[in-house]
């Protein structure tokens, strides 16, 4: 078992979404408490963040937000989180959750959550992080993503091994399963030389 204690969810702030990404954020929430994971996000009290975040609570689990300052008053959700944290703007949001995760892992979302995602797989390729990267596939949500990085990898764009930077899960169970059973060296070895 690793020694990871917070996994950051990335997750989109929409209220508009079909029914099927919120119960899969509630049960990725549900199972993070049940393992006794802290779950850090972005701090909002809308969309599939919301949803994740508000079943870690319900479930008596530690939920900790990161909010940029222009966005704290409007979708702020201080009140439910046990740590929350206001930074000047979106790359310093980004680096605080970096800060206070051990793992991450990407939920349905929009480009927000896109950036999220390619920056920690990208830190990882270039050795500034080993952190379990999870890409959690809701539905087939992500699989013209996915597809598009297996183009970067056959392009040549990325090394064959670039697949090992991040994981696909198709359940919340699962992508819980990879974190606790995460072997950090394997990356390492390759690609931290």
């Amino acid at each position: 078992m690793t020694n990871i204690k917070n996994i950051c969810v990335y997750a989109s702030a929409s209220n508009d979404l079909d029914e099927i990404y919120y119960k899969s954020a509630q049960a990725l929430g549900q199972i993070i408490a049940e393992n006794n994971f802290g779950m850090v996000y972005g701090g909002s009290r809308r969309g599939l963040m919301y949803a994740c975040a508000e079943s870690v609570k319900k479930n008596g689990g530690r939920v900790l937000g990161v909010m940029p300052e222009k966005l704290a008053d409007l979708f702020g959700n201080p009140e439910d989180c046990d740590e929350f944290y206001i930074t000047p703007g979106m790359r310093e949001r980004k680096a605080k959750l970096d800060e206070l995760s051990d793992a991450v892992i990407a939920i349905a979302g929009g480009f927000g959550t896109l950036e999220e995602i390619s920056e920690m797989i990208t830190q990882k390729q270039l050795g500034y992080s080993n952190k379990p990267t999870i890409i959690l596939n809701t539905s087939g949500f992500y699989d013209n993503l996915i597809a598009f990085f297996d183009n970067i990898i056959q392009k040549r764009f990325a090394a064959k091994d670039s697949k090992n930077l991040y994981y696909v899960a198709n359940t919340p169970a699962e992508a819980i399963e990879y974190i606790k059973n995460y072997k950090p060296e394997l990356v390492k070895a390759k690609y931290q030389q």
